[in-house]
């Protein structure tokens, strides 16, 4: 059975292919058209086809359009009420005969697809099964919230045997998700793009034993229903903090205000965990959706709720309804689901490749014996490192395959990495780990945490020693490294702590500001030209910035 899943009804058009139940393929758009987010400088722009992602998860796997059993889209226009409060019903209708006609244009992107094998699965049910089917475990109770579906926001249920029970959801425009973008927004960045940023500001405005002041005004305004729904009411953001320009300088109100609606988010998560463990019973929980990105709110729910074992889809983001969307027909068609194998699922080089670039672009490179260490002794001498190795990661986090390297130890590293990538300073980076050494360094916590998607109290005795990855509430977004599955990676970190008594690095996504992650060579050797980095591994090459000319 050959599925296609295709996101592209909001942003982030992505594409993933399901052979036989297995997961060998998924890809975002932007990651081509090096458009962020899929987004252009023209309306509409959320409705851009992942056709070049989509052409390329088939060609890796060898399959033709016509080849094709299934074509999943993730949005179900019969969903959408004309009528719903608050939001602009032109809009709508406008989105809705999109979608309507989304298989024939996928027919126009795809010569020889039949439109007629393209399904429309609901935006949430996709959420959910890039979560519960792809899944380490068989059984699970799954949520979803993010910003909005055809006419939800939040969905709570529960797999067993493959077979999803929706349990509860949330109409719009009842939305934490929108709630967190409005709030993004309010604060002078960029609405379902920059949410990170409000999580990373908040930590700044989080006292020990002390609640942000305009907590409890939230709590008024935003509150869970105990039927496993929740309210969100209009919130007039101006009496609450001043609206802030993209170019003025933050004020403590802005760091107030993110304080709080970060707070009162975890905190409606955390009953709407324990609503769906009382109704499932289950040990487990699956998540996705936009929300499940905030790592913050993750780790709480991992620490105070009532499930033993969480496990967050690592594109929880609307790319990942690309996937889910292929593996709930992959399922439905009665396929055995394999569970995801790692967030490396885009496009991969060969050696031959990268030469042939490299040797283009009349750039001196040399093929150290090992590259591995290598890297980390240009590490150890706290130069900044670029590294491209394997498949790309699918999802907005950089995993040791399309990453920016550093020194933990030295503090102005933070301020280096800021501004090679030319971001805000309050935003910090993460620390890779071997996954056996997590302990060591992080308390509080899951582990392992291969996806980063959790954050973790640095060990007193070594916040002073790996300065440039504690942020300023003394945690820090881990990504632990298997030994098995990511044997370069163990051995740059080995090497690396061999030579600095440091078993972990700085770790982070290798892109500028407001361009997507590299994902080819050519991208990988534009940022290197243009950016204040000192070495560039690719694969098993290596460039000195001393060297960019022969």
């Amino acid at each position: 059975m050959r599925v296609l899943g295709i996101n592209a009804i909001f942003h982030d058009p992505a594409a993933a292919l399901v052979v036989d139940g297995e997961i060998v393929a998924a890809a975002e758009e932007e990651r081509f058209t090096r458009r962020k987010h899929g987004k252009r400088p023209v309306p509409f722009s959320a409705w851009e086809l992942p056709e070049q992602a989509a052409r390329w998860c088939l060609q890796s796997a060898g399959i033709a359009p016509e080849e094709l059993d299934a074509v999943a889209y993730s949005y179900d226009p019969a969903l959408v009420q004309p009528d719903m409060a608050g939001l602009d019903e032109r809009w709508e209708d406008l989105r809705t005969t999109y979608a309507r006609r989304a298989p024939h244009f996928l027919a126009t992107a795809l010569p020889e697809l039949d439109p007629a094998i393209v399904q429309f699965v609901p935006h949430h049910i996709a959420h959910a099964a890039s979560a519960g089917l792809a899944a380490p475990f068989r059984d699970s109770a799954v949520l979803v919230a993010d910003g909005r579906g055809e006419a939800a926001s939040y969905l709570a249920g529960r797999y067993h045997d493959g077979e999803l029970e929706v349990l509860a959801s949330q109409e719009l425009p009842h939305s934490l998700g929108l709630m967190y973008e409005e709030v993004t927004d309010h604060l002078g960045f960029l609405r379902s793009s920059d949410e990170y940023k409000v999580m990373a500001l908040a930590s700044y405005g989080r006292q020990p034993a002390t609640e942000p002041a305009l907590l409890p005004t939230l709590r008024e305004l935003v509150y869970p229903t105990g039927d496993g729904g929740f309210v969100v009411r209009p919130i007039d953001w101006s009496e609450l903090a001043k609206r802030r320009a993209p170019d003025e300088e933050l004020q403590p109100e802005h760091v107030e205000l993110a304080a709080a609606v970060q707070v009162r988010l975890e905190e409606v998560l955390l009953e709407l965990a324990w609503w769906l463990h009382r109704r499932t019973g289950e040990r487990r929980l699956a998540m996705a959706g936009g929300v499940a990105l905030n790592c913050v709110a993750n780790t709480r729910l991992a620490a105070q709720g009532p499930f033993e074992e969480l496990w967050v889809q690592p594109a929880a983001g609307d790319a990942g309804t690309a996937l889910g969307g292929a593996l709930h027909l992959a399922q439905a068609f009665g396929e055995p689901i394999t569970p995801m194998p790692g967030a490396d699922l885009g496009r991969g080089f060969s050696d031959e490749e990268l030469t042939r670039w490299l040797d283009d672009a009349h750039i001196r490179y040399e093929r150290p014996p090992d590259i591995a260490a290598a890297a980390a002794d240009a590490l150890a001498a706290d130069a900044i490192v670029a590294w491209f190795q394997g498949r790309s990661e699918f999802g907005p986090r950089a995993l040791g395959h399309r990453s920016l390297l550093a020194h933990p130890g030295n503090a102005r590293n933070l301020d280096r990495l800021n501004a090679v990538k030319g971001r805000e300073q309050f935003r910090p980076v993460a620390p890779m780990v071997l996954a056996e050494r997590a302990a060591e360094l992080f308390d509080r916590g899951p582990l392992p945490s291969p996806y980063m998607l959790f954050v973790h109290d640095v060990a007193p005795r070594w916040r002073d020693r790996i300065p440039a990855v504690v942020h300023v509430d003394g945690t820090a977004r881990i990504q632990t490294v298997d030994r098995d599955s990511e044997p370069l990676l163990a051995r740059l970190l080995d090497r690396f702590a061999e030579l600095t008594g440091l078993p972990t690095v700085v770790n982070t996504s290798l892109n500028t500001a407001g361009r997507p992650m590299v994902d080819d060579p050519r991208d990988a050797l534009e940022c290197f030209g243009s950016a204040p980095v000192d070495v560039l591994v690719l694969g098993p090459f290596l460039v000195r910035r001393c060297e960019l000319t022969r």
